[in-house]
């Protein structure tokens, strides 16, 4: 029998992200977006399952695709939720919040602005929709910017936190501005989430654990 998932909550309201991403962003990404993602992941689990008992490999193989576009889109959004803090609260606080990921930022960038500035133009690079991702080798280990194109998920190495670069992360609010938007998330990042990735890692189930 197929594993079946289920929209994880937010860890904070709806509102509070704004002034950065607006309540009505917040509320279509995560339950209609985010659930499409589930829905779809939960079908195709199903109907691989069924492939599966009835060995159809055909269809078994028709169905990888499904299965990594939607199955990403679930891990994606579970880490991204994660991944940010309401506006304004010590969480978004990176002196505070990550000292050790501040200084291997610092030491492998050169400060904290540089990275800011490579982080910037990755995301603003992607062409069509994608996600920006600051990764590492291993917990403590060297630290990367990677993008993905569409739902790929990071799973070769550690993400410690992604950006949304899909129009419908921004587009209600900024149009296309997406610099304003990029610029913006710095204000809403959980840098306490991003230290505990950085120096512990995230997998297996954890991907899926806000």
């Amino acid at each position: 029998m197929a594993t079946t998932f289920s929209l994880p909550p937010l860890p904070y309201a709806y509102d509070a992200l704004e002034p950065i991403i607006s309540k009505q962003i917040m509320e279509i990404h995560h339950q209609k977006h985010h659930q499409t993602y589930i829905t779809n992941l939960n079908a195709a689990l199903t109907a691989q399952s069924t492939a599966l008992t009835s060995n159809d490999i055909p269809q078994l193989i028709n169905l990888q695709q499904k299965i990594k576009f939607n199955g990403g889109g679930h891990i994606n959004h579970s880490l991204f939720w994660g991944n940010l803090a309401p506006y304004g609260s010590s969480e978004t606080d990176l002196e505070s919040s990550a000292p050790a990921l501040k200084g291997a930022i610092e030491a492998q960038y050169g400060s904290v602005q540089k990275f800011r500035e490579a982080f910037g133009a990755a995301l603003l690079g992607l062409q069509g929709s994608g996600w920006g991702w600051l990764v590492s080798q291993g917990p403590g280990g060297k630290l990367e910017i990677v993008s993905t194109k569409d739902q790929d998920p990071v799973t070769d190495r550690v993400p410690i936190f992604g950006v949304d670069m899909w129009e419908h992360a921004y587009y209600l609010q900024y149009f296309n501005n997406k610099a304003s938007y990029v610029e913006g998330v710095w204000k809403v990042l959980n840098w306490r989430t991003a230290e505990e990735r950085y120096k512990n890692g995230v997998e297996g189930p954890a991907l899926l654990k806000l």
